[in-house]
């Protein structure tokens, strides 16, 4: 088949690189446009972009892919399938509508639940005990489209949202491979997705990382877990923000939230709404992660103060 990827982030390229080595020919690569990044305000290429230009793969980054002379630049191509993973705008029905064999979604869930911009994520801050990656038949909604196939994976207890990209990222390609063997064997059956078991989650913002102390320490943990390493779980102490990568949930009955209810040279337990956190790995202002037992030889915490 003769295919247009369009993809933009690291969970993409897989994806790509799998459509790469198949028997079939990627065509052309669609994907954000470059974006400033760091203290230089250089323009970075999307991992998507790196990719295809080290192939040899012709790369189009249109501000808005909706616009008349994109879709004609893309029907150039003569598409029989475009490829779909994380690209990051909606599709128009003029390109929906435009290959023989449609536009095929990869999404990092199981469909219907987590539609939407982050689903890895939101997967290990719910504390879900699996996920995995669908292809679906776009449709004009977001990830409303019929289902195709599925593969789930099970999360480890210590399931970060790292962990998990790395996980769904690597099955995408395959699936999507197999996805493609069966819609030219007419082997695959498209399944409507169940509107009542749907849900949708938005995008990651800084802000979701801010730790508050009055919500349960199961659900404070997952949060740590689920926003690694992008944006991050963070609270402050001392008026110093500080960053938690890992904590355990331990019993405790007495203190307030926010408050350091043990600290020694080895544990530091912060009191939640339920239970507590004894953290585990803790990244002070303008540091490096570290141990806590690294973090309490260098930072004197005592009984009762607080994190805000």
């Amino acid at each position: 088949m003769r295919i247009i990827f369009m993809g933009t982030p690291e969970f993409s390229v897989p994806v790509l690189e799998a459509l790469i080595d198949s028997r079939h020919e990627v065509v052309a690569v669609v994907t954000q446009p470059d974006k400033p990044k760091g203290r230089g305000k250089a323009m970075q290429f999307t991992p998507v972009k790196e990719t295809a230009l080290a192939n040899g793969i012709p790369v189009l980054q249109p501000q808005k892919v909706r616009v008349p002379e994109v879709v004609e630049q893309l029907r150039s191509y003569k598409p029989d399938l475009i490829a779909v993973v994380a690209f990051g705008q909606i599709l128009p029905k003029s390109i929906l509508e435009m290959p023989k064999f449609g536009c095929v979604n990869v999404h990092a869930s199981l469909l219907p639940k987590y539609r939407g911009a982050a689903p890895i994520q939101w997967a290990v801050i719910n504390g879900e005990k699996e996920s995995g990656v669908t292809t679906m038949m776009m449709a004009r909604g977001i990830d409303t489209g019929d289902m195709l196939l599925k593969r789930s994976v099970e999360l480890a207890e210590d399931e970060t949202g790292d962990s998990l990209h790395d996980k769904l990222a690597a099955i995408g390609g395959p699936l999507l491979l197999e996805t493609i063997d069966g819609l030219e064997q007419g082997t695959v059956a498209r399944i409507p997705q169940d509107e009542s078991q749907s849900s949708h989650v938005g995008m990651l913002t800084k802000q979701m990382g801010k730790i508050d102390w009055t919500k349960p320490a199961v659900a404070l943990e997952r949060l740590i877990r689920g926003l690694n390493s992008w944006p991050s779980a963070y609270t402050s102490l001392n008026g110093k923000t500080v960053k938690i990568w890992s904590a355990d949930v331990v019993e405790a009955d007495e203190g307030q939230p926010g408050e350091v209810i043990a600290a020694d040279k080895t544990k530091l337990v912060v009191k939640t709404g339920e239970q507590a956190l004894s953290i585990r790995i803790i990244q002070p202002e303008g540091k490096k992660r570290m141990e806590i037992d690294a973090f309490l030889r260098g930072y004197e915490v005592k009984l009762h103060d607080r994190f805000e």
